[in-house]
Formats: structure tokens, C-alpha cells, sequence
């Protein structure tokens, strides 16, 4: 049985096998040839953090694939009164078929995990958001960009963490600019850099945005005040001067580079109001594939759980 906890968890082979799945089921679905592949399946939602587009997109998700989700907020569970989290995983996963977890630590989701029965996803920590991260490439690739070079712009932080995974995975060039005090987790990237050497992936990191984004083709960011950093605000703000993607740092890129943002975005802040709305286009549609991606991920975790029991 696998789990999808982290990109750093399956091969490049494996991660293409997932983007091709779900660029399959999407076109079915734009043909309204909704095939039934999780059948009378139950996915458990646990939300410790709320969101707009994880709740829906794997909500509709699973329906469209013939099952059912359910939504659970760390306040309608034990869970969310101290129940250990092994506990929590030996309970619900007895009774469901997939588990979508958006959590704080890592450890959590790794330990639910250890003690669930059926496979695992990561909607999101504070360490990484793989479903967002393969939602991005498959963005690029359906745009097609098929060795794209990558300039991530702002916190060092899951979504950034997540980028790194991906290059070193796949094998494309990523840049990733962040303020010192902001950069990614050391750890983190160690690990990515290992992984480079087998894919031949080149990763360089600045804290001058504009060498990042210089022949890009494709400029990415995030917020720079997270879910939970709210009391950081005013240090981040002012930290992060420099930052913002607008007209000028875009004019650096390729001239038809695109610019993806995973949502919500505060303009005037990591993006201008003007570089968000000329490519809106763009930002929608990787937000609409959120919802095809994971259906890909589920489906593609069904079909390795079915081996392993005929096996």
C-alpha cells in the first residue's frame, strides 16, 4: 500500500504515471464520461486547517469518481479533543477507503499514516503541499512547457519545499529566490540536492529575485503570511520587500512565460494587480486542476493498493 505524503516519496516514473492518469480522467470528464473508478468508496477529509480549494476539489473529486467524501473538522472529531493520532488512524481507517489529511507538523500525517489501514494523502503541512506542487506541473505541461525552467519567488516554505522535490525528481531546472532569513529548510534541501544528482535536476538558490527570474519560463510565488503566521505579518511584510512579481521582474522571464499562483493571492503583496490579472488564465486553470490531479493521486493509489492485495 502507498501513501502520498511527499514527492520525495516516488520515482520519476511514478509521478509521470500520476500526471498521465489524471490528464486521462480529465478529458473523460470534459467528454462528461464520468468513469466510476472508486465505486461506492469513501474518502475521510480531516481538516485541521481550513481551505477553499482542498474541501472542494476532493470533495467533487471523489464524487465524480463514483464515491462519497467526508468532511471532518478537527471539532467534530476526538481528534480535535486529544485523541492520539494513532488512535484517530486505527478508528477511521476501519471504516473508509482513502484518508485526505490538512494538518500543522508533518509528524502528524506520517504517524496517521504508520497506523492507517488504507492510503494517505497530504492536503497539506506546514513542510509541504505535494497535491499543489503536481496541480503546478501538470499546469505547465498541459500549456506545453515540457522541460520548463522554474523561478519560485517569496518563502522559503511547503509550497517552495514542495518545488524542490518536484525539480529533483523530474530533472528540471528550478531557482528559487527567498529573503536570507526565509530561505527553505537546510534538510530539505540536502535531501533535493541528492536527489538532482540522479536526475540531473539544476537548483540554485538566490536572495535577489530578479537573477532567479532572468530566461524563465515559468514564474511562480505564495503568500508570504501563512495560515498560523498571522501574528508575523508586519516582520514578513517588511522582510519581503523586493519581492512582489509585477510588470517589471515578469519582463525578465521568457516573453511568453507564464506566472502560476496556488492561491489565495494578496494582491499588491507577492504579486501585482496587474501580472495576476494578465495571466488569470493561466492561474485558473491551475486551480481547476486541482480538482483533476487528485483524482489522478486516489485513483493511482487505488490501483497500487489493488496489487498488493492480489499480490
Amino acid at each position: 500500500m502507498r501513501h502520498f505524503l511527499t514527492i520525495k516519496d516516488f520515482s520519476r516514473d511514478e509521478l509521470l504515471e500520476i500526471i498521465d492518469l489524471a490528464r486521462k480522467i480529465k478529458l473523460q470528464m470534459k467528454k462528461k464520461k464520468f468513469v466510476p473508478y472508486l465505486e461506492r468508496q469513501t474518502l475521510g477529509m480531516i481538516f485541521e486547517k481550513s481551505s477553499t480549494r482542498t474541501r472542494v476539489s476532493f470533495e467533487t473529486g471523489i464524487y465524480q469518481l463514483g464515491g462519497v467524501g467526508l468532511f471532518l473538522s478537527s471539532n467534530d472529531i476526538q481528534l480535535g479533543r486529544g485523541e492520539p493520532m494513532r488512535d484517530t488512524a486505527r478508528v477511521i481507517s476501519r471504516m473508509v477507503d482513502m484518508v485526505m489529511i490538512r494538518t500543522f507538523e508533518q509528524y502528524k500525517i506520517e504517524e496517521f499514516a504508520n497506523f492507517s489501514k488504507v492510503p494517505v494523502i497530504n492536503g497539506l503541512t506546514d513542510s509541504y503541499h505535494p497535491v499543489q506542487i503536481m496541480t503546478d506541473y501538470f499546469t505547465i505541461l498541459e500549456l506545453g512547457i515540457e522541460n520548463p525552467v522554474v523561478a519560485y519567488v517569496g518563502d522559503g516554505n511547503n509550497i517552495a519545499n514542495s518545488w524542490l522535490m518536484l525539480s529533483a525528481k523530474i530533472g528540471f531546472e528550478l531557482r528559487v529566490a527567498t529573503p536570507p532569513k526565509y530561505s527553505c529548510s537546510k534538510e530539505i534541501v540536502s535531501t533535493a540536492l541528492e536527489f538532482a544528482k540522479e536526475s540531473g535536476a539544476k537548483i540554485s538558490f538566490y536572495n535577489e529575485p530578479k537573477e532567479a527570474v532572468k530566461g524563465a519560463d515559468v514564474v511562480t510565488t505564495d503568500t508570504w503570511v501563512s495560515m498560523g503566521q498571522e501574528d508575523e505579518k508586519d516582520e514578513r511584510i517588511k522582510a519581503f520587500n523586493g519581492y512582489i512579481v509585477d510588470s517589471n521582474l515578469m519582463k525578465l522571464a521568457k516573453e511568453d512565460a507564464i506566472f502560476l499562483h496556488c492561491l489565495p493571492a494578496y494582491r499588491g503583496y507577492e504579486v501585482s494587480e496587474e501580472v495576476f490579472e494578465a495571466h488569470a488564465e493561466e492561474i485558473f486553470l491551475e486551480a481547476e486542476n486541482r480538482l483533476h490531479t487528485q483524482k489522478g493521486i486516489m485513483v493511482w493509489l487505488d490501483n497500487h493498493r489493488e496489487e498488493d492485495i492480489n499480490e
